[in-house]
């Protein structure tokens, strides 16, 4: 037995000293936590997608426990319930969150637009945009295989008739979906703003009507009716200036080619 008491020892021995450094190293290299910033993270959603401008939820709290300056309204998923529990963790005043919604720069339903490739590969607006440059006859068309659906984490876009149509009782603004979005053709815009223009393309009028039944033709008459400034025909394509905007629906009304919608 005693062969066996040496190899013991030697162990309990080991196993102390390991102990002993491990416990010294937990107290003098232990990194401290703040615990404003603890405190933050837990009210945040836990989206992390970067609508606050940070990288994630556990940025924007560090920018918030660090940086007076920051605002505490910038998660838009949260809502003003989250600003407001930030604001009292803080000890800052409260501001509500400006609510944002997505829209989608594209009106090309099947009825209204042609496919020219009968794509069978991966079904995803990435990779059939890898593959060629969409299956729509128009570059600047929804690819819709719905890889905006599968970004969003409130069930609030869908695809019909081939284009992404957004639910605004469900969106909340976080962007994930345009972050998506191969061909950059969902913004996320002011809440309080309900027009915009249901198209992307860029080509001259002639080659846009060409392609799709309902793309903007740049033909500039929604430009001459506003009498706020607010939006302009820029490369062929009519761009809504959003702090000018005053919902009037004049540009909606004029448009010859109805692209022009309101976001209800």
């Amino acid at each position: 037995m005693q062969q066996y008491f040496l190899p013991i020892i030697i162990v309990i021995i080991i196993g102390f000293l390991a102990g002993t450094i491990l416990t010294l190293a937990s107290k003098f290299m232990a990194v401290k936590v703040n615990e404003t910033v603890v405190k933050v993270k837990e009210i945040l959603p836990g989206a992390n997608c970067g609508a606050c401008g940070y990288a994630g939820c556990e940025d924007y709290a560090v920018a918030l426990a660090n940086d007076p300056t920051i605002k505490p309204n910038l998660c838009t998923p949260g809502g003003s319930s989250v600003a407001l529990a930030i604001s009292n963790a803080l000890g800052i005043e409260f501001e509500a969150v400006a609510g944002k919604t997505a829209v989608v720069k594209c009106s090309g339903t099947y009825a209204k637009t042609n496919y020219v490739m009968d794509y069978r590969g991966l079904q995803s607006c990435a990779a059939n945009k890898m593959f060629y440059r969409g299956r729509g006859a128009c570059d600047y068309s929804c690819i819709g295989y719905g890889d905006c659906v599968d970004a969003c984490e409130y069930d609030a876009i869908k695809i019909e008739g081939g284009v992404a149509v957004v639910d605004n009782d469900k969106c909340v603004g976080c962007g994930l979906c345009a972050k998506r979005c191969p061909n950059n053709l969902i913004d996320i815009v002011p809440g309080s703003n309900f027009v915009y223009v249901g198209c992307s393309s860029n080509e001259k009028g002639a080659v846009t009507k060409d392609k799709c039944t309902i793309g903007c033709i740049g033909c500039k008459k929604c430009e001459k009716i506003c009498k706020f400034d607010a939006i302009h025909v820029i490369n062929n394509l009519a761009v809504i200036d959003y702090d000018k905007c005053k919902n009037c629906k004049m540009c909606i009304n004029e448009c010859p080619v109805g692209v022009i919608k309101f976001n209800n």
